[in-house]
């Protein structure tokens, strides 16, 4: 089968996404990434009963070639998502999060590892009693894949909820820094399920013998490049950029320059084997505070801020159409729902877990948190397109469909569910604070 193109695959998802988001802006007035995910996902499922009930019907097996023609992680991992997260950490006040980096490095750290552990030893003990058979170690790859809250989907539902500034900040700041822990420990675990279930070390084995066996000094040398080398670099990358638009005043040019710097910083990172989310999120921090306080007029401001923005809300669209579209390359049995309807009441359990230990731990060290700040934050932990991402690149394995099927149908839920109740919940913690809480 031929592979789309690359303006193929543009054109596609830019009509696709245009024609939906006028259709929910005319009719439904969901919440915009709410609404294309479940448009697009209810069309590839119409399309799929079309095919089935309709004789000489075959829109669905167009539309497979089609979405199959999209490299899915290599899209959202190398492609969108730098643009993504530079645009949201471009937006994001630095003395806000200064002030609250304690419980934000705390839940994007020992949180996320706190999360794995309870998914997947709660989906391997709780699957094994119901029989889903899924071995422990693959179990703990789930929970790595699904533990990391993503930024686009968590910032895409805060746009429509009011939440106090200090709550915003911890959740926007968790689920801009906890990917880079989360695709790290993600390969570390990867790497040893290849080796112990007898399929050969991966591309990362050079931390984990032929017995799963781990290697705890280079495990630490990864961590220290990936996340301290992607530290960095990003700083580097944004204080360079601020130092050059300093002395030129040329909106156009600096937005190319902001650009460049997006997508290089981004590429350097990937070729060295550091963080690039990470990386980028620091960068956009030091230009949207630094850089917009001492380097650019306001005709920039006004040109630059806005062009971002607007590429947020295209990649997003974009972004939240493809996961829906998704569904339609799935090969969806019954034991792969089975395994997601038991995965999912496991994930939100997780997410509590990890956020309520780490809140309690720091309160009875003296730091005060709002009002409802458990409940939110674990409502508001939403998982998205770079969870699918991940579980679209795990090896051929006999565990690769259970575990892409329940991830998906997790997202889906997560994205749909949390994203259309998030501000219910929110006014509800607000009506039950007590005076002077």
């Amino acid at each position: 089968m031929k592979s789309l193109t690359l303006m193929e695959v543009a054109t596609l998802l830019i009509v696709l996404s245009a024609l939906l988001s006028w259709i929910n802006i005319k009719f439904f007035k969901l919440p915009h990434a709410v609404g294309l995910l479940l448009m697009g996902l209810m069309g590839s499922l119409t399309l799929i009963a079309a095919d089935h009930y309709i004789p000489g019907v075959h829109f669905a097996a167009e539309l497979h070639n089609a979405v199959v023609g999209i490299d899915f992680f290599d899209t959202v991992m190398n492609g969108m998502l730098a643009s993504l997260l530079f645009a949201a950490a471009l937006h994001v006040n630095v003395r806000a999060l200064r002030s609250e980096l304690v419980p934000i490095l705390t839940l994007a750290s020992i949180g996320v590892v706190i999360s794995k552990l309870v998914i997947g030893f709660g989906l391997w003990y709780v699957g094994g009693l119901l029989g889903l058979g899924l071995p422990l170690v693959w179990a703990l790859v789930f929970g790595a894949l699904i533990s990391p809250t993503d930024p686009v989907a968590v910032l895409s539902v805060l746009k429509s909820v009011k939440v106090p500034r200090n709550l915003e900040a911890k959740i926007a700041g968790e689920s801009l820094f906890n990917d880079g822990i989360g695709v790290i420990v993600f390969t570390v675990l990867l790497a040893v399920a290849m080796a112990t279930s007898g399929y050969g070390l991966d591309e990362h084995g050079a931390f984990v013998n032929t017995n799963g066996g781990m290697s705890v000094l280079a495990v630490v040398k990864l961590f220290s490049i990936e996340v301290f080398g992607a530290i960095a670099t990003g700083t580097f990358a944004g204080l360079l950029f601020v130092r050059m638009i300093k002395g030129i005043d040329d909106a156009a040019v600096e937005t190319l320059m902001s650009i460049a710097l997006v997508l290089g910083t981004y590429v350097l990172c990937s070729t060295y084997h550091m963080s690039g989310p990470i990386a980028v999120v620091i960068a956009g921090l030091i230009v949207g505070n630094l850089g917009a306080n001492v380097a650019m007029s306001e005709r920039t401001k006004k040109r630059l801020f806005p062009f971002w923005e607007m590429a947020d809300e295209v990649l997003n669209s974009v972004l939240f159409l493809l996961i829906g579209l998704e569904v339609i390359v799935l090969r969806i049995e019954a034991g792969h729902a089975y395994a997601a309807l038991i995965a999912i009441p496991i994930v939100f359990f997780g997410r509590l877990i990890s956020v309520f230990i780490p809140v309690q731990i720091m309160r009875s060290l003296g730091r005060k948190f709002s009002y409802g700040t458990v409940r939110i934050m674990t409502w508001g932990g939403v998982r998205g397109g770079i969870s699918v991402a991940l579980a679209l690149s795990l090896p051929e394995t006999e565990y690769k469909a259970t575990l892409l099927t329940t991830t998906y149908i997790v997202v889906v839920f997560s994205i749909i569910v949390q994203g259309l109740t998030i501000a219910p919940v929110v006014r509800y913690v607000k009506e039950r604070k007590p005076r002077g809480a």
